[in-house]
């Protein structure tokens, strides 16, 4: 596997941030909770994925809706495909999923082909007793436009690895979207790498679930690539979210930007976000910014955001983050409640205005839609106990 061997010969990360890979299971420890990867998940409400829990098929349903002009394959776990995004597993999970996956879905768009419509890749989850593994491939081809998204619903305990190819000169957005049942655990592993002057927009959207831990990674293979990233998600009570991101600038004049906007509800409602930037010494002219906004809705949940930037030259554009956790703006309240807008009503309105925002900037118009009443669906479980107002701010630009 020639892809396979080049990934791990080009994804050696110095960064302390970032642990070396290995497609060897046994080279990854079963986590313990002490490890700075694993510090915030809940392994005991994993099931054992992390462990030795056995892997099985049929633990999901794919169905692929596919936009004229892309072409969907499944093929054999052993084809070269597989890696030639880069990916290698840096955890447990993520190689146990690697090695039990029996094959994997491509999806591919064609070169200087512009894809009308999105290509959609839905994951039914028929069950929760027995684990399944995962594994997908999104191709855009040199100079190819195209939208995929990826919807995760029903029960399943799932661990599944994503890879995304973004060829010079292609624009690519591709949509994550974790609407799972209440006792659904899924951790997926989704890696990118950016070609030449390409851009690839990829937004994280999680809500269902009892643990769902994202991690999305992206390199560069030229200069001029472009990553933007966006999350949303709404935790409630007793659920754990959490969203991990590496951006690794692997070459001049790159550019990453990524928000993330999340609102938790409920006891122990829970949700982690970690977003590590790694800028190498051969990556000069770069621009990076990275922000994470919490708002707590309710007493009893909690968040942690933990923003890392690590810098090998000085010769850069830009790069900062930024990370809030609070509750309600008393300006924005008092703005809305001085025209006569009841309280209660004016709590609503501040949090579809923190989220529609973000909402806006995915450009898939009918998932914009049904995530606007997804929010507003949460909003109505806790809406008549919302309180306080107090903040808690962290920035800084290098």
């Amino acid at each position: 596997m020639t892809a396979v061997a080049d990934a791990l010969e080009m994804n050696k990360v110095e960064s302390h941030l970032h642990p070396e890979g290995s497609f060897d299971v046994e080279a990854h420890e079963v986590p313990k909770g002490r490890e700075e990867i694993w510090r915030f998940t809940p392994l005991k409400r994993l099931k054992g994925i992390h462990d030795s829990a056995p892997f099985a098929d049929g633990a999901t349903k794919v169905e692929v809706e596919a936009a004229a002009g892309v072409t969907v394959e499944t093929v054999a776990a052993d084809d070269d495909v597989r890696g030639t995004s880069g990916l290698v597993p840096t955890d447990r999970v993520s190689a146990r999923a690697w090695a039990a996956s029996t094959g994997a879905t491509v999806v591919r768009i064609p070169t200087d082909t512009v894809i009308e419509g999105a290509t959609v890749i839905r994951h039914h989850g028929t069950g929760s007793e027995t684990a399944g593994a995962g594994h997908a491939v999104i191709v855009a081809e040199k100079f190819a436009k195209a939208t995929v998204v990826l919807v995760f619903e029903g029960s399943a305990v799932v661990a599944d690895n994503i890879e995304i190819v973004v060829e010079d000169g292609a624009d690519l957005t591709v949509v994550s979207v974790q609407d799972w049942a209440d006792d659904a655990v899924h951790l997926s592993t989704q890696h990118a790498k950016v070609g030449r002057d390409a851009n690839l927009k990829h937004v994280s959207v999680s809500f269902g679930g009892d643990v769902v831990r994202h991690d999305f990674s992206a390199e560069y293979a030229g200069p001029g690539g472009s990553v933007e990233a966006l999350g949303l998600y709404f935790a409630d009570a007793g659920q754990h979210i959490e969203h991990r991101l590496f951006v690794d600038h692997t070459a001049p004049k790159t550019k990453s930007h990524v928000v993330y906007k999340g609102a938790l509800q409920g006891e122990k409602a829970h949700a982690v976000w970690i977003g590590n930037v790694l800028i190498r010494k051969e990556a000069e002219g770069i621009e990076t910014y990275e922000e994470n906004r919490n708002l707590i809705l309710t007493d009893g949940a909690w968040a942690d955001s933990v923003p890392n930037l690590e810098i090998e030259t000085g010769e850069i554009e830009g790069a900062g983050h930024a990370s809030a956790i609070g509750r309600f703006d008393d300006e924005q309240l008092f703005y809305l409640q001085s025209r006569g807008i009841a309280e209660t009503e004016a709590k609503r309105l501040v949090v579809h205005g923190f989220f529609n925002d973000l909402i806006r900037q995915i450009g898939v118009p009918e998932l914009e839609e049904k995530l606007t009443s997804t929010v507003e669906a949460e909003l109505a479980k806790t809406i008549q106990n919302f309180t306080g107002n107090t903040l808690i701010e962290k920035d800084a630009t290098a």
